[in-house]
C-alpha cells in the first residue's frame, strides 16, 4: 500500500501522536522529540471502548497490541479534539519476524477504512523502513533517548520499590514527574555531559530513599512478557495497579534489556549463521555500550545500599543458556524465558507472564517454558495470563489473587 510521507512543512504543522506504552520512558521520548523541532502527544486514555474501536477496524485475529495501539489512536482522531488533517501517528518499528512489524499497514489500512488516508504514519526505528522527508533520524536524538530509556528504568525500578510502602500514597508517582520535568531540561543541552548523569544517578536514588515508608516485607511479583502487555497500563489491564493494591511490590525488567536483546540477536546472526558481517560489529558496539551504561547505574543503586539494583544484561544473556537457543528469536524469544529465570535467581519467584492471546512465540517462549524452569528451579511460582479484547477482567484478577495467595503462605512459612 502507498504511503503518506511526512514531508518537511508537515514537522511545522502537524502534531504527532504517539501510544503510552512506558508512562515515565515516553514521556521523556515525546519531550526529546519536541526538543528536536516536533511537536507531539503522548496518548493517554484508557478506557474500554479502545479496543472495540480497535476491533471495529482490525481483524480480530490480529494480535492484541495492535488493536489497542490502532483503536487507541483511531479513537483520538475521531474524539474532535485534533484537526485530523494536521496530524501524524508515530509507531515504534522493531522489524521483527512476528505480527508487530504488520503495525505500520494494518494502522494505514484501517486509517482508509475510517476515511483518513490522508494521515501520515511514522515507523520509529533505525532500520530505515521507509523514508519521510520530515523526519530525520538524527544520531544526536537517538543518542539522548538512549539516556532517557536508562533514566526511565531507574525512575521505574525504584518507583516500585517505594510505591508499595510509601506512607503518603501518591509520593513515588510525584517524584517520578518532578524528574521527568528536570531531566527533559537537561536533556535539552546541545551536548551530553556523562559525568552530569551520574551524578543525576545519585540524586534520584538519594530522593527516592528519603520518601517515608513502612517497614514490612511484602510479596515480590515479577512481571514478564510480551512488550506491550508487559509494560502498558491499558494492554495488562492496569496489572501493576492491581498488584499494589493487593500489597505486593512489583519487580519489573527494564526497557534497556528489550533493546540489548536485539542488539544481541544482530550479533548471534553472525555467530549462528554468518548473516550480517559488517552489522554484527555495530550491534556488539551497541550492545557494550548500553551494558556499561547499566552497570554505572548498578553500581551507583548498591553504592547508596537502600535499593535492590537491576541485574546486569550480561548476566541475563548467560541465564538462557541450557533452557533455550539464542536462535529463539520471535516476539521476545530467548529474553522472555531468562526473564524469567533472573527473577527467580534473583529471589523474586512469584512471576506473572503475560501475553496476548494467540501469539504463539510468547506462548512458546513464556509458556512452553513454564515447565523446564519449574523443575530446575524449586518454588518458582509463575502464572501465565492471556490479554483479549474479549478476555474477563475479573477471570485475569480471580487467577491473579490465587497466586499472591500462595505467594503469601510460602513467604509466612519462610518466615517461621
Amino acid at each position: 500500500m502507498p504511503y503518506v510521507p511526512f514531508t518537511k512543512e508537515m514537522k511545522e504543522t502537524h502534531t504527532i501522536l504517539i501510544p503510552n506504552m512506558l508512562p515515565i520512558h515516553f514521556k521523556l521520548v515525546s519531550r526529546i522529540l519536541n526538543n528536536f523541532g516536533y511537536k507531539t502527544e503522548l496518548l493517554t486514555t484508557t478506557n474500554a471502548s479502545i479496543a472495540e474501536t480497535g476491533l471495529k477496524y482490525v481483524h480480530n485475529d490480529t494480535c492484541y497490541p495492535a488493536i489497542l495501539v490502532i483503536g487507541q489512536m483511531l479513537e483520538a482522531l475521531m474524539s474532535g479534539k485534533y484537526d485530523t488533517k494536521k496530524c501524524a501517528l508515530m509507531l515504534f518499528q522493531t522489524g521483527g519476524g512476528c505480527r508487530a512489524s504488520n503495525y505500520v499497514s494494518l494502522m494505514r489500512k484501517a486509517l482508509e477504512n475510517a476515511g483518513m488516508p490522508y494521515v501520515p504514519v511514522l515507523p520509529l526505528g533505525l532500520a530505515g523502513i521507509e523514508k519521510h522527508p520530515g523526519f530525520e533520524n538524527s544520531i544526536p536524538m537517538y543518542h539522548r533517548m538512549v539516556y532517557a530509556v536508562l533514566y526511565g528504568d531507574l525512575l521505574m525500578s525504584l518507583a516500585h520499590q517505594v510505591r508499595p510502602y510509601e506512607i503518603t500514597k501518591g509520593d513515588a508517582d510525584a517524584l517520578c514527574d518532578r524528574w521527568v520535568d528536570r531531566l527533559d531540561r537537561e536533556l535539552q543541552h546541545k551536548t551530553i555531559n556523562y559525568a552530569k548523569i551520574k551524578k543525576n544517578y545519585d540524586e534520584i536514588i538519594r530522593d527516592f530513599a528519603a520518601v517515608p515508608r513502612e517497614k514490612r516485607e511484602a510479596v515480590r511479583v515479577g512481571i514478564v512478557g510480551e512488550i506491550y502487555v508487559k509494560f502498558s497500563p491499558l494492554g495488562n489491564n492496569n496489572l501493576e495497579k492491581f498488584l499494589v493494591s493487593e500489597g505486593a511490590e512489583v519487580v519489573l525488567p527494564g526497557l534497556a534489556d528489550f533493546f540489548n536483546y536485539c542488539l544481541y540477536n544482530g550479533v548471534v546472526d553472525y555467530q549462528l549463521y554468518g548473516k550480517g558481517k559488517f552489522s554484527h560489529v555495530l550491534n556488539q558496539i551497541g550492545f557494550d555500550f548500553i551494558c556499561g551504561k547499566q552497570k554505572d547505574q548498578i553500581a551507583a543503586i548498591e553504592k547508596e545500599g537502600t535499593f535492590r539494583a537491576m541485574t546486569p544484561f550480561s548476566h541475563t544473556v548467560e541465564l538462557a543458556k541450557g533452557y533455550i537457543g539464542y536462535g529463539t528469536k520471535m516476539g521476545e524469544g530467548w529474553l522472555l524465558t531468562a526473564e524469567m529465570i533472573e527473577l527467580a535467581e534473583s529471589g523474586v519467584k512469584n512471576i506473572v507472564c503475560t501475553q496476548p492471546f494467540g501469539c504463539l512465540p510468547n506462548h512458546i517462549c513464556g509458556k512452553g517454558m513454564m515447565k523446564p524452569i519449574k523443575e530446575k528451579i524449586p518454588g518458582v511460582n509463575i502464572v501465565a495470563i492471556d490479554y483479549d479484547a474479549g478476555a474477563s477482567a475479573v477471570n485475569q484478577e480471580n487467577r491473579l489473587k490465587l497466586m499472591l495467595a500462595a505467594a503469601r503462605r510460602n513467604l509466612e512459612l519462610s518466615a517461621e
